[in-house]
């Protein structure tokens, strides 16, 4: 495998193209469990039938490990939107679609979202009624077992030249309830600086879903809080101003 085209590069982790195929290579702080989970992640959803590109291997590379996928050509919905920002609505209607796409299908061996949410909100730094507030909020919550991104954004959709998306990163999926995977794009809006955007989309969501809008938004101090365990410091403090943003019943 040729390691000379750099096509992303992130913290500990960098993305080559090797002819057809993209070569995730991990820096060293990433864990053995980490890495086939998210493997595995990506395989079980292969399974549903999602427009996602195919996983070939996961191999170690001059002592890092890596996962092996298909090369899928074209630019971002992120970069589609940013070119027309005219098209905004429509794009965002794109959006939303895909995403239901996503949370019509099962996958019944991933993990369960609420167990991991329990578990981050253990972790959370937050006073201890805080946290036994949003364990008790999240015990309340209706569980399903719906396939949810858990980082559906922009950025992890490419459209091809022909116009097909495929749904990329699949590290975070899980099974569970709709309407927190909703929350998180929101939480995910609202952190790349853009409210208006991120109240536009929970609209288009709710009217293309048939959800009522409380209903994500009891999901959100509960979203916030188990995402703020591993965010940056900046994300970090805007995430935990959500944990009481909704009154508890």
């Amino acid at each position: 495998m040729k390691l000379d085209n750099i096509i992303a590069k992130r913290p500990n982790k960098t993305i080559y193209r090797d002819g057809d195929r993209v070569i995730k290579m991990f820096g060293q702080g990433f864990s053995k469990a980490d890495i086939l989970n998210e493997a595995l992640n990506h395989s079980r959803v292969e399974e549903t039938g999602l427009p996602i590109p195919h996983i070939h291997e996961v191999t170690v590379i001059d002592g890092c490990w890596a996962i092996v996928i298909d090369y899928i050509p074209g630019r971002t919905l992120q970069q589609i939107m940013d070119e027309d920002p005219d098209g905004f609505d429509g794009h965002l209607e794109r959006f939303v679609d895909l995403q239901l796409e996503v949370l019509s299908k099962r996958a019944p061996l991933l993990n369960r979202l609420d167990e991991k949410m329990d578990r981050k909100i253990k972790e959370a730094d937050l006073d201890p009624t805080t946290r036994y507030d949003l364990h008790t909020r999240l015990a309340a919550m209706e569980m399903h077992g719906k396939v949810c991104h858990g980082d559906f954004n922009p950025s992890n959709i490419i459209i091809t030249p022909e116009g097909k998306p495929y749904i990329l990163d699949w590290s975070h999926a899980t099974q569970g309830n709709a309407s927190a995977d909703a929350a998180r794009t929101y939480l995910l809006f609202c952190l790349a600086g853009d409210r208006e955007k991120a109240d536009k989309y929970l609209h288009t969501y709710c009217r293309r879903a048939d959800s009522p809008m409380q209903y994500i938004q009891q999901w959100l101090p509960i979203v916030a809080a188990s995402q703020s365990v591993k965010a940056k410091s900046e994300e970090r403090e805007l995430l935990l101003s959500w944990v009481n943003v909704v009154d508890y019943e």
